[in-house]
């Protein structure tokens, strides 16, 4: 998924950068504006940068470097003479079938996306009392809708009179929720308030038949929405990583190009079972293989991996050795951070997943969110946006630009490669071997999706 905003025709589009866990481009002709071919030159002929910029490398880490942590340990690499031991064996991979059974799939609506937190939008898609937007969640429709008093609320996306569809597109602002058939009304918290001719309506009950509740929950800046009642909030479950990554995030990014999270119509959608696209993004050891540009870029040897309960926590530094690659090269040399982050944040790349679906991805010079909606057994559609922050120079914007051509590149080799995945699955018999130690995040989330469906009938 890339964004839409089409910049001059000598830099490439906004978009994710250089990870090998990109969404899939979306459906609005985001590839505009690609860098030109250039010959492969050595880094010598490069000109030099300003004095008080040389030296400067672009931030690059994150599951693109493999993992190999299990628990909450780190899988950072010792130096040379200080080996630890080995870490733990992996846990096994979800067989095949959780990946081709549609009674899996159906599972899954209930007993997974139901009772877990779903990335809905941006704080920013909510800008002012009133704003509201509709967005999936466990094969429902959810309004998230900011209140008079600037909190967020959501509910179910159906009247209570006849069951029509109250919200269709994002609305920036407004007093009250009105039902467009009738003109049921309800406040923005989801009290009903008014029904034409109430009087002709016997057994009217107003306060019984207010808007079903969802819950809803800010977290990095981020609108989650979650149909369980009881579910653990984010701000306790993922407390770690809110302390890790929180200064890159927030409520107050503001939006690059038109992609959005909660456009669904928009988003690509995949040839593969979602948990394929997850896999993909929780692992590294395919990097040396399937994607050249990431290992010219990455230090393959030198990442981290925290796995907590809730959510896995990748970083990776880049590679001290100019690339071979004159884009790769040049975003070396010319990535800088956004405003609000460290110096030690400048040459490192982060992911996260939070479970089941959540996929973020923080660099120096942008924050990309994404989700990953199974759409069918083998189809998942991957929305997602990408964010900065108010402020940022123009180094870290051109630095942005060069990411995103580096991460187009790596999207279309996984793109192919979980359609290869899926379509093998399917191959009878087939069950998968043992993990590697770098993809015991897989592990780790094929544990968590045999917890949920644990005793569902599929």
């Amino acid at each position: 998924m890339r964004t839409s905003d089409t910049p001059p025709a000598t830099a490439p589009a906004e978009s994710a950068t250089g990870s090998s866990r990109r969404p899939a481009p979306g459906a609005s002709g985001d590839r505009t504006g690609t860098l030109p071919a250039a010959p492969e030159t050595p880094a010598a002929t490069l000109p030099p940068l300003p004095q008080d910029d040389t030296g400067l490398r672009a931030s690059a880490a994150g599951n693109g470097a493999g993992a190999s942590a299990t628990g909450t340990a780190t899988g950072a690499l010792a130096a040379p003479g200080n080996r630890p031991e080995a870490p733990a064996a992996p846990g096994p991979a979800l067989a095949a079938r959780y990946y081709t059974d549609p009674a899996v799939a159906e599972a899954e609506t209930r007993h997974l996306f139901a009772r877990s937190w779903q990335l809905v939008c941006h704080e920013s898609d909510l800008p002012g009392t009133g704003a509201r937007l509709a967005a999936a969640v466990a094969g429902q429709e959810v309004v998230v809708v900011r209140t008079e008093d600037g909190t967020l609320a959501g509910h179910l996306n159906v009247c209570r009179h006849r069951g029509t569809r109250l919200v269709t597109r994002p609305e920036p602002d407004g007093k009250a929720i009105r039902c467009p058939y009738h003109g049921w009304t309800y406040k923005l918290d989801g009290r009903l308030v008014g029904a034409p001719e109430a009087r002709q309506i016997p057994c009217l009950d107003k306060p019984r038949l207010g808007l079903f509740p969802v819950r809803v929950e800010s977290f990095l800046g981020f609108v989650f929405a979650n149909l369980d009642p009881d579910a653990t909030p984010l701000a306790e479950s993922c407390a770690g990583l809110a302390k890790a990554v929180g200064h890159y995030a927030g409520a107050d990014l503001v939006p690059v190009g038109r992609s959005r999270i909660h456009d669904l119509d928009s988003a690509e959608v995949q040839h593969a079972n979602w948990k394929v696209a997850v896999d993909n993004y929780l692992e590294g050891y395919h990097v040396p293989v399937a994607h050249p540009g990431l290992m010219r870029l990455l230090d393959y040897q030198r990442y981290t991996c925290e796995i907590d309960e809730a959510y896995a926590l990748f970083a990776s530094p880049l590679r001290d050795k100019p690339s071979s690659n004159w884009t790769e090269r040049l975003y070396q040399r010319l990535a800088a951070p956004m405003p609000g982050l460290a110096e030690a944040d400048r040459r490192v790349w982060r992911y996260a997943v939070i479970y089941p679906n959540t996929l973020i991805d923080f660099y120096p010079d942008h924050v990309l969110a994404w989700t990953a909606i199974p759409t069918a057994v083998d189809r998942v559609a991957v929305p997602g946006a990408f964010y900065t922050r108010r402020g940022t120079g123009l180094r870290t914007r051109i630095a942005r630009r060069l990411n995103v051509h580096i991460g187009w590149i790596t999207n279309d080799e996984d793109v192919e490669l979980v359609a290869r995945v899926q379509k093998g699955l399917t191959t009878p018999g087939f069950e998968p071997g043992p993990l590697s130690r770098r993809e015991a995040a897989v592990g780790w989330f094929a544990g968590r999706v045999r917890a949920d469906l644990d005793g569902a009938e599929h």
